[in-house]
């Protein structure tokens, strides 16, 4: 009984030390602020962030601007793709 805790409490810590981020980048926006923010100390926090809102270089850098963070071109953004209309709601037919 004890051969058969044993494996499983270690996959069960595994899973909860993993770290479940999402996605840090927003595939449909072409240009994304990274934000630098200081880490460490006492009770943790800080981390560096991505912000994949923007669509244009001179519209990041003004958000960006006298802060500590940087405007780059999104790596996932999907340049040979037209942009996505929203999807059309159908009326419910009774």
């Amino acid at each position: 009984m004890r051969m058969l805790i044993l494996p499983l409490a270690a996959i069960t810590a595994l899973f909860v030390a993993a770290d479940a981020s999402a996605q840090t980048y927003d595939p449909r926006y072409p240009v994304c602020m990274h934000v630098y923010t200081p880490g460490g100390g006492f009770g943790g926090g800080g981390g560096d962030y991505f912000d994949c809102s923007f669509t244009s270089l001179p519209q990041c850098r003004a958000t960006a601007s006298g802060r500590s963070a940087s405007c780059d071109v999104n790596p996932y953004y999907a340049f040979d793709q037209p942009p996505q209309q929203p999807r059309r709601r159908h009326k419910k037919v009774q």
